[in-house]
């Protein structure tokens, strides 16, 4: 199956992103349970980092892999909106149920 991986570049720990985390960990755990994991960064202490992956705002969450990335600004407090941006709407155990396409990465037959 495909893990999702996700880097939270955040300023300290500021209400909104503390938020952002907060969120972000529940959206994942909602739609891909037990196939995520979340880097966080904080551009106080490495602005390197955030100059590097062009973030201009926090909290900005970047969905790295699997392609394409996506980016979200913010808390993630509207999170069907968050969901949908980060492409989580529609997994369900590998499978985008939108497309039918395979996200685990493994060649599956399907019946017609």
């Amino acid at each position: 199956m495909t893990t999702y991986s996700f880097v939270l570049y955040a300023a300290g720990t500021t209400e909104r992103s503390t938020t952002a985390l907060a969120n972000l960990r529940l959206l994942c755990c909602t739609h891909i349970p037990n196939r995520f994991e979340i880097k966080v960064v904080d551009v106080l202490g490495k602005p390197e980092l955030a100059d590097e992956a062009r973030v201009f705002a926090t909290p900005t969450v970047v969905r790295v892999a699997p392609p394409p990335r996506r980016r979200v600004i913010g808390d993630l407090a509207d999170t069907d909106r968050a969901a949908a941006a980060l492409g989580l709407l529609g997994v369900w155990n590998g499978v985008d149920q939108e497309s039918g396409a395979d996200m685990t990465g493994e060649d599956t037959a399907r019946g017609s």
